[in-house]
């Protein structure tokens, strides 16, 4: 660990993609922290936030313009730029070009973080950058940082956080911006998407199964044959990881994902034994299934800060289930 930058509790914060799901809980810890100065930004209307707190500066500002990014820049002395247009995987496989323009948000938050003397930039970035062709068999013993070259990551999103990443370093040697960059590996938990087309899978199953509990249907659609392999990030180690890294000295993108590897058909067994129910099983295997099998290498981050993310899957679905089943029975399923 790097203690010559330790954020003092009136350092103006910026978090972009603050109305998002990762934002949203990176903002509550901030503020539970007592960092009294929190710029919170994102593009949706504030009615739309996952999460929204009184007390903080809440902005909707669309951050792909320079001017834009420079007027959320000024007195800010550290950034975590969590903000893209992204989703699961059938959000993604079916807008690339979306995703791609996420690119000008990293790059003018770079510009305005340059202008302005911004002491530390934190990029959220994606297991999605990893080569596809070290991803095609379910039994993936784990990606290791260097996996991503040479390149050939997830069409369009995948290219625009690897394009990002090279961003942040190109900055960081001409202009010595402090950046840091984690590699999210499928994140997870309550007051996420779980309905709409952007939710990912563990969402996706437990709004399914919450659903067939209480329609009384004993069914559910899985996207592929099942036997695909992820390993899923609650959100609280991402939260805590984030932080971590961004007080690090860690110059080079490192993962900040579970090593704890499951397919999407045990992801169902799981979710059904919280349920207490056992579905019939329809695979639509012509549905985006994405890579074969993908999981996290945690070495390096364990040999760099002697952590890494930890919480079990069981414990974090538990809490993601009961969320969801609530929503779902408030709403009317």
């Amino acid at each position: 660990m790097n203690n010559e930058f330790l954020a003092s509790k009136d350092t103006r914060i910026l978090v972009t993609g603050a109305g998002g799901f990762i934002g949203g809980w990176l903002v509550k810890n901030l503020i539970e922290q007592n960092y009294i100065n929190i710029r919170a930004v994102d593009i949706k209307p504030k009615e739309e936030w996952h999460q929204r707190f009184d007390g903080i500066e809440n902005l909707e500002i669309d951050l792909q313009g320079f001017d834009e990014s420079k007027s959320v820049m000024r007195d800010v002395g550290a950034v975590y730029n969590l903000a893209a247009d992204m989703g699961g995987m059938g959000f993604i496989e079916n807008n690339k070009s979306s995703c791609m323009l996420s690119v000008l948000i990293n790059t003018n938050l770079l510009r305005a973080a340059t202008l302005f003397e911004v002491t530390r930039f934190f990029f959220a970035s994606s297991a999605c950058v990893y080569n596809t062709f070290k991803q095609q068999s379910p039994d993936n013993q784990g990606l290791k940082e260097e996996d991503a070259y040479p390149a050939f990551p997830e069409d369009g999103y995948g290219w625009e956080k690897l394009f990002s990443e090279r961003m942040c370093q190109n900055f960081s040697e001409d202009f010595k911006i402090e950046t840091r960059i984690g590699r999210y590996h499928n994140v997870y938990g309550p007051k996420g998407t779980f309905i709409g087309g952007r939710e990912k899978a563990p969402a996706a199953i437990c709004r399914k199964v919450a659903q067939a509990k209480i329609t009384g249907i004993p069914e559910i659609e899985i996207w592929g044959d099942g036997n695909q392999t992820r390993s899923f990030t609650y959100i609280d180690d991402i939260v805590y990881g984030t932080q971590l890294l961004l007080h690090s000295d860690i110059k080079f993108p490192i993962n900040l994902g579970s090593s704890e590897m499951v397919s999407i058909n045990q992801l169902v067994d799981f979710v059904e034994d919280l349920a207490g129910i056992k579905l019939i099983r329809n695979y639509n295997l012509q549905a985006p299934k994405g890579v074969r099998g993908r999981n996290s290498d945690n070495s390096l981050i364990k040999e760099k800060l002697n952590w890494e993310p930890s919480i079990p899957l069981i414990e974090g679905l538990s809490k993601t289930y009961e969320w969801v089943y609530n929503q779902m029975k408030s709403e009317g399923a």
